[in-house]
């Protein structure tokens, strides 16, 4: 056996629960072959054993990132970022210094512009849009990319000024002179003008239509989006994340990280689903069948269906058990009929295949809940591991159905109001303080005895885990009745790795730093047990190793 890695002097962190701790690691090829004191594995070394002294700092098992969205997430970084812009002053400077930097006639891009941008009782609308932009189109996403707004010139484009009829819970908003206000909900709305850039739609078709890129790309347009994945992946090992939960998909998005993967350079585990969207039929499950058949590697795998069946509380568009608490009569339209919904369920259960749905309200989760129930009962038992992504609110009584059936809650740290750098409002308001204490409920799913795993949902939240573990374990409570819902340090790394993998059926491979396990880890550059959370932000791995391979080294 050659050694080829040891990492010792280190303040292991393994989630091994039979070895919690330990001081170095040694690896050979692409497994874990010891794990224990110094002078234990410094004994393997051999000629060429490259030997990494942590200098006492934390070293984890990699990252797995449990909720996000790789190819997207890579083309925005080029995009105008707006996190944190407060005010029409700063949203004009910002926007027009992009221009500058980004001149021509195609589309300009937004990204994080908070719904209460220009303040909580001024709305952002085309007329804002078009005092700083106004003969070039421009669409300035929400941070949660359900929102969107354009100017006019962007609207006329798309053929929207006057409104479109679309299906259930997308809307252009219509302004009070009858035509449209400039904000778009959901992706039949944004779709039209996110269409006008010249860059194509290739890096969203896993999220809009769930569908392949017509015509198929020339070897330019491949090898362009060869790139823009590459820059994902590495922003992604810069971070510590060695396994990759994607939460859109398409064929082409496997091709592409298959065609890295033969030419070497697929530098993190990535899971990819098939997108099932509500317009369409049942048989087209036979697609995420092949998919699930053909991709089932340890580096890149499918298997699992993603499908939204409601949008986010801050538009209205989260569906809701109750009324919202500032629009009495509105619960929100989900974007499947619950029994529809169910029968989709249970076919794409009977096939096998596990299940990850976006449900924000408690309505949308109770929803998903439901369909899982039926599927149980009318395909019998099984290791499924489905999946409800968010659960931003839930209500009491489907607390302990998560345990119950052996349903996965996918939460992610960065997305409470007040954390992460988000506003509390419009989002407190919308739900009414009489849900605050089910409000991303991660004390109350865990005493229950659900499996929470976390995530980011990059690129609607910053990537960095760091930050993400800061916002776990800081969080700050909405009034003094609520649960504290701040996470220990092992329970947050837990979530981001050993839970990671469970999720991903790969809990026998990776997730812990074990003997035998394949050689994900994350080397830290301080003792975190040492190091306040408040100020774990921005804190960068001295290196990230996937499959034994250093992919990241600062």
């Amino acid at each position: 056996m050659t050694v080829s890695l040891i990492i010792t002097n280190a303040k292991i962190l393994t989630m091994d629960r039979e070895k919690p701790r330990a001081e170095a690691i040694a690896v050979a090829g692409n497994r874990i072959v010891k794990v224990g004191g110094a002078a234990e594995v410094n004994s393997l070394k051999g000629a060429s054993t490259r030997v990494i002294d942590a200098g006492g700092a934390t070293v984890i098992p990699g990252f797995v990132e449990g909720h996000m969205h790789l190819f997207a997430g890579a083309a925005e970084l080029s995009h105008l970022q707006l996190f944190g812009t407060r005010g029409f002053d700063e949203l004009k400077a910002r926007t027009e210094a992009y221009v500058r930097g980004n001149p021509g006639d195609d589309l300009i891009i937004g990204e994080q512009a908070d719904y209460v941008i220009l303040g909580e009782h001024e709305p952002l609308t085309r007329h804002h849009l078009d005092r700083i932009v106004k003969d070039r189109p421009i669409l300035v996403f929400s941070p949660d990319h359900h929102t969107a707004w354009a100017n006019t010139i962007a609207l006329e484009k798309a053929g929207l000024l006057l409104g479109r009829k679309l299906g259930p819970g997308n809307e252009v908003v219509m302004g009070a002179d009858g035509l449209a206000s400039g904000e778009l909900r959901e992706g039949e709305a944004i779709g039209p003008v996110r269409e006008l850039s010249r860059k194509g739609m290739r890096d969203r078709l896993g999220l809009t239509t769930g569908g392949e890129p017509e015509p198929y790309p020339t070897k330019e347009e491949f090898e362009s989006d060869l790139d823009t994945m590459r820059i994902g992946l590495a922003h992604a090992a810069s971070h510590g994340i060695t396994f990759i939960h994607n939460m859109d998909g398409n064929l082409y998005q496997l091709e592409l990280l298959e065609e890295l993967h033969r030419r070497g350079e697929l530098t993190a585990r990535v899971k990819v689903p098939f997108h099932y969207k509500n317009f369409m039929d049942l048989d087209v499950l036979e697609k995420a069948s092949k998919m699930a058949d053909r991709y089932q590697s340890d580096m890149l795998s499918s298997g699992f269906v993603k499908m939204f069946v409601d949008g986010v509380i801050d538009s209205g568009t989260g569906v809701m058990v109750d009324d919202y608490s500032d629009n009495p009569g509105w619960k929100g339209e989900p974007l499947f009929e619950p029994e529809r919904f169910a029968k989709i369920a249970v076919e794409a259960d009977r096939r096998g295949l596990q299940i990850a749905v976006h449900a924000i309200g408690d309505g949308a989760v109770r929803i998903v809940l439901d369909s899982y129930e039926a599927a149980l009962k009318a395909n019998g038992r099984r290791d499924s591991r489905h999946r409800v992504e968010h659960v931003e609110v839930i209500h009491p009584d489907d607390i302990p159905r998560f345990e119950a059936m052996g349903v996965i809650a996918s939460m992610q740290p960065p997305h409470p109001p007040g954390n992460h750098g988000l506003p509390l409002e419009p989002y407190l308001s919308r739900i009414g303080e009489a849900r605050w204490q089910y409000a991303f409920a991660w004390k109350a799913l865990r005493e229950a005895g659900a499996r929470l795993v976390f995530g980011t949902d990059w690129p609607i939240s910053d990537i960095d885990p760091m930050w993400s573990l800061q916002s776990a374990m800081t969080r700050p409570q909405w009034n003094d009745t609520m649960p504290d819902n701040r996470q220990s340090l092992d329970q947050a790394i837990r979530s981001y790795t050993e839970d990671g993998a469970y999720v991903g059926f790969m809990e026998r491979k990776t997730g812990v730093l074990k003997e035998g396990m394949l050689a994900d880890i994350c080397v830290l550059p301080v003792d975190l047990e040492q190091t306040d959370p408040a100020s774990y932000k921005g804190i960068a791995p001295r290196m990230t190793i996937c499959d034994g391979r250093v992919v990241f080294e600062g």
